[in-house]
């Protein structure tokens, strides 16, 4: 969460600078995002009410994984948000590669450890690659070009006099 927070700051405050439409809109839809996690990921844990792994007890509610859905969109947002502003495929890619290496850390981590199965993880990856799909989509800057108005075909006899 605070790698994502800095993130949203040093991102807005660049777009705001160099006076882009709309500069608050990537960082609000990943924050937006942040906050909704808990939001599908709490009535999905009692929907499905799966037992954990024997260390965990007798307990239900770890299907899909609370951490790994919020490692995931907490750092796939903030490479989501910084890819615009880095130069460079490199620096791109060593972003994207920092993100994948610590959220499967996160998801190798939690299973090691026995608080989640395998497939809570991997489910909880599926969701979030979809939830940072749409906000890739929705967080895109938007053309400044105005769309050109439609026009009467020639010959139809409602051409402008």
């Amino acid at each position: 969460m605070p790698v994502l927070a800095l993130v949203l700051a040093h991102v807005a405050w660049r777009a705001r600078a160099t006076g882009t439409d709309h500069w608050w809109r990537p960082a609000a839809g990943a924050a937006a995002l942040m906050a909704a996690v808990p939001l599908w990921v709490v009535p999905l844990k009692e929907l499905v009410a799966r037992p954990g792994p024997a260390i965990m007890g007798p307990g239900t509610g770890f299907y899909p994984s609370g951490h790994t859905a919020t490692a995931s969109v907490a750092y796939g947002a903030a490479v989501l948000l910084l890819l615009p502003w880095l130069r460079g495929a490199p620096a791109r890619g060593a972003a994207v590669c920092c993100a994948v290496v610590v959220n499967l850390g996160v998801g190798a981590g939690l299973v090691r450890q026995g608080y989640h199965w395998p497939l809570d993880v991997v489910a909880s990856w599926c969701v979030c690659a979809m939830l940072l799909t749409a906000l890739s989509r929705w967080s895109r800057p938007r053309s400044r070009t105005p769309r050109p108005h439609s026009r009467t075909p020639e010959g139809t006899g409602l051409e402008e006099r």
